[in-house]
């Protein structure tokens, strides 16, 4: 099976710059396709200083929904925005002052890569901050997905009016370019040997946050997790008008979640949000078994939509379906109670048996509604794989009900309107809404996601202006 290979290098233009991180694209570009993915064949994707966050979550969508082997090569420079202090990949055109809409937001990578199958995922990073940056990942150290094994190095600020050179990175190409490929924990490390050296010098006193599976340390997250999966769209390229669907105007451009859903304390990690596309009504959604009928509303779905917001940029494409692990659960009657249930719905949906998937979590959800109460975590997380299984099904509607029904429940929690589970439910929602075929019923859905983007705006501006502008042109086909 054919391999794919990401690479990505990106820092801000100026003196904002800490890593001159394209530096390193030439020596990884010179590596064979064969040698940088570990397959006999392979597609390599280059992005070089991109200059808009979407532009990368297009080829990140597009590289995560890839059926083989993926190895993304990642050198930057991260930094917080100001209003969530959340960590972002700086590209091009960043400044400190707008960090939150024109870097890429790293959760963006673990909710694209966290529902891969597991091993079939690695990424290398090589990646500098600045002092402010620095001290809050000292104790939130970067994932990127249960699934997804996590090799490279974060550096601390380069002295002052020093621009950091990728030396990690350019160790790992280095040692490629041999034409053999070490396994990759010793590729890592033969790298980190290389450097060691090089690094001193430069940073006398500073020591790397250093990442690998199975050592406890930052990477430690990756080899941790459990091995499962459920399905959820996200990105591809987007989908044409149907016929008898052309009600829509400009379509949204779908976005990816803000950030993991937090995952409730007993039970599984929320599955990622999916992204949401404009209101334009598009073809169903591509199912990677046979496609299924669309279902009743699923158990404990409100009657009317559920949230979803688009974040602070703009994807080219709409979402897939994604996989989330979910350890230490166990399925009633169908499974032992050592089996997670999320591989029990991968399997079910991948064999076209979409009711049965929509079972096993209405089930589930029930079971959480017992034991934690309406509105816990447990409870919304299976929501969201019910809203995400009816999304893969086919059925926008349904996981449009759903979602907007999800963001009113954190609303009503007392979750904040920027929350990131919040704003990732409401563009969910606006992404599904946008593919809703049947005119009235994208008319009922539009005013409940309307009333929803006055309280949730979201990251992106203009998405309730666009709800109203596609409300006004269902009136007037009415």
């Amino acid at each position: 099976m054919p391999g794919t290979v990401l690479l990505l290098a990106a820092s801000p233009v100026g003196k904002g710059c800490l890593v001159d991180a394209a530096s390193v694209l030439p020596v990884l570009a010179a590596v064979a396709p064969s040698v940088l993915s570990g397959t006999e064949t392979a597609n390599v994707v280059e992005l070089a200083d991109p200059l808009e966050p979407q532009a990368v979550l297009t080829r990140l969508r597009a590289a995560a929904t890839s059926p083989g082997p993926l190895t993304m090569f990642v050198t930057g420079q991260l930094q917080l925005d100001r209003r969530q202090r959340l960590p972002h990949l700086a590209l091009a055109r960043t400044t400190p002052a707008t960090v939150r809409y024109t870097a890429f937001p790293w959760h963006w990578v673990t909710e694209e890569l966290r529902l891969r199958p597991p091993g079939l995922t690695s990424v290398f990073v090589d990646l500098h901050t600045d002092a402010d940056t620095w001290t809050h990942l000292a104790g939130r150290p970067l994932a990127v997905g249960p699934a997804t094994a996590l090799y490279g190095r974060v550096a601390p600020p380069p002295p002052r009016r020093t621009v950091a050179q990728p030396t990690y990175m350019r160790a790992v190409a280095t040692i490629l370019r041999s034409g053999h490929r070490p396994p990759l924990l010793q590729l890592h490390q033969q790298a980190l040997t290389r450097t060691s050296g090089e690094d001193a010098a430069a940073r006398p006193g500073a020591a790397d946050l250093l990442f690998a599976p199975g050592q406890g340390g930052p990477g430690a997250p990756a080899s941790a997790a459990a091995p499962a999966a459920v399905v959820a769209e996200t990105g591809a390229p987007p989908f044409p008008p149907g016929p008898g669907q052309s009600w829509a105007g400009q379509p949204w451009p779908p976005a990816p979640a803000f950030t993991t859903v937090t995952s409730p304390p007993p039970l599984p990690q929320a599955p990622p949000p999916a992204p949401f596309a404009s209101p334009a009504p598009q073809a169903p959604p591509p199912a990677p078994s046979a496609p299924l009928t669309p279902h009743g509303p699923p158990l404990g779905a409100p009657s009317r939509g559920g949230p979803s917001t688009s974040p602070g940029s703009q994807p080219a494409v709409p979402p897939r379906p994604m996989a989330v692990a979910i350890p230490g659960q166990a399925t009633p009657r169908e499974s032992s109670p050592s089996s997670d249930p999320h591989g029990e719905i991968t399997a079910a949906v991948r064999a076209g048996r979409h009711g049965e998937a929509v079972g096993l979590a209405g089930r589930r959800e029930e079971e959480a509604l017992h034991a934690y109460g309406p509105g816990s975590e447990q409870v919304l997380h299976w929501m969201e794989v019910r809203a995400d299984l009816a999304m893969f099904a086919g059925d926008p509607e349904r996981s449009c009900r759903i979602w907007l029904a999800v963001a009113v429940a954190r609303l009503d929690a007392g979750q904040a309107a920027d929350a990131p589970e919040v704003e990732s439910a409401v563009d969910r929602a606006h992404h599904q809404w946008g593919r809703v075929g049947d005119p009235a019923r994208a008319r009922e859905l539009g005013a409940e996601l309307a009333r929803l983007r006055l309280r949730v705006p979201g990251r992106r501006e203009g998405a309730l202006d666009h709800v109203q502008e596609q409300l006004r042109q269902l009136q007037t086909q009415a």
